[in-house]
């Protein structure tokens, strides 16, 4: 049963697939392919869904990254090594540049408070523009911030880093305990809620770098491109006359967030911001399919 016979030219009959079930093995075997193109292909995100998600990450993301042992003597060690190679490669201005900001109060209390809050602030707003303006492109953007997150955890694991500010014997100023700048967990009496020795790779970087990219790629008007770029390097200027970090930190934030654009490239085969701006309504196709 499921063959049929045909009879050939000699006249001998001999058995074929049947037509019905050569279809059926070739719907089962491209349900999985047809799975994986069903994931990749880009999708109007659901409010409720990403606010729950985002929510969870960052959680978790707080969760590991103060979970990760505070090894202290090996934070300093590290530290300790990468300043020397920095004076040795002639770029260790950290200390010049921190005394030099700290000497002017409103520049670095405003300095302070920029550290503090908009890393989180203009982050959470570029995705909310992302999901109101480029809903085809906002999640293979998120991923990008969220692999870059990721491996970023693996960095504070592996790779403990004092900040300059705790450097043995350092003449480095903390900003935020001399000024008494507000909200900040990096110093003060929020510190002990914050693993002060994540330093490696700088998130303050990664994040602000993913934004500048995001808004300089994607906004129409050019002073909102430019703002985009100015804003991780501003980031930068600020993350090292607070003291919070050394250079090669944000050296180490730049390679994370190749890795995430690595990660959705791989995934969506292409660049985020190469994706449609608008995604097909439920039921119909895609407007630009992604090959499986």
């Amino acid at each position: 049963m499921g063959e049929t016979t045909v009879t050939t030219l000699e006249g001998r009959q001999s058995p074929t697939a049947s037509p019905i079930a050569g279809d059926e093995n070739g719907r089962n075997g491209r349900k999985p392919l047809r799975l994986l193109h069903r994931l990749r292909t880009p999708r109007r995100p659901r409010l409720w869904f990403e606010i729950l998600l985002i929510a969870v990450s960052y959680w978790t993301y707080s969760l590991i990254r103060n979970a990760v042992p505070e090894q202290r003597t090996k934070a300093l060690h590290n530290a300790d090594w990468l300043w020397r190679i920095e004076q040795h490669l002639g770029i260790a201005v950290e200390h010049g540049v921190n005394h030099a900001v700290n000497s002017v109060t409103w520049l670095i209390v405003g300095m302070n408070y920029y550290y503090a809050t908009l890393h989180f602030v203009v982050t959470l707003g570029v995705l909310v523009w992302l999901f109101r303006k480029h809903p085809g492109r906002y999640a293979a953007t998120r991923l990008v911030l969220f692999a870059t997150t990721a491996v970023a955890l693996v960095g504070y694991y592996l790779y403990p880093l004092a900040p300059p500010r705790l450097m043995n014997g350092s003449t480095f100023v903390d900003t935020v305990v001399v000024h008494q700048t507000w909200g900040s967990m990096a110093s003060g009496d929020l510190k002990n809620m914050s693993n002060q020795y994540a330093a490696m790779p700088s998130m303050h970087i990664g994040w602000s770098l993913w934004c500048g990219l995001t808004i300089f790629a994607l906004a129409s008007v050019p002073w909102a491109r430019v703002l985009g770029l100015l804003y991780p390097v501003t980031t930068l200027v600020v993350i090292v006359a607070t003291a919070n970090h050394f250079w090669l930190d944000a050296v180490g934030g730049m390679l994370c967030l190749a890795f995430g654009f690595l990660v959705a490239r791989l995934w969506y085969g292409k660049l985020p911001y190469a994706l449609p701006r608008e995604v097909a309504v439920r039921g119909e196709r895609p407007l630009l399919p992604v090959k499986a």
